[in-house]
């Protein structure tokens, strides 16, 4: 008997409308950690050493890229968060039609 995998479960769990709306809004904030950690590491920065350049905690920038308790950072942790990596946010907006 084969184990189920993640895309399995999440095939199954898109099949429900609920939750595939509650999943599709909260994808960007997910993509949006993913873009953080990869701009870190591309810049060769530990969570300490961005935390030291932002003046917080390790705790805090684990908590931002991991999305521990579903937060939301601000715009203004964001751009603190890129500024401490020598970057600058930039915002685009797309039409949903």
């Amino acid at each position: 008997m084969n184990r189920p995998t993640f895309e399995d479960f999440k095939k199954e769990a898109m099949a429900d409308p609920e939750f595939k709306k509650e999943y599709e809004a909260l994808a960007p904030i997910w993509e949006l950690r993913k873009k953080l950690i990869q701009l870190r590491i591309k810049e060769g920065k530990t969570q300490e050493q961005v935390a030291k350049l932002m003046g917080t905690q390790k705790s805090n920038i684990s908590r931002l890229e991991s999305g521990g308790k579903a937060s939301f950072p601000t715009l203004a942790t964001i751009s603190k968060y890129a500024n401490a990596l020598g970057y600058k946010v930039n915002l685009e907006f797309e039409s949903l039609s």
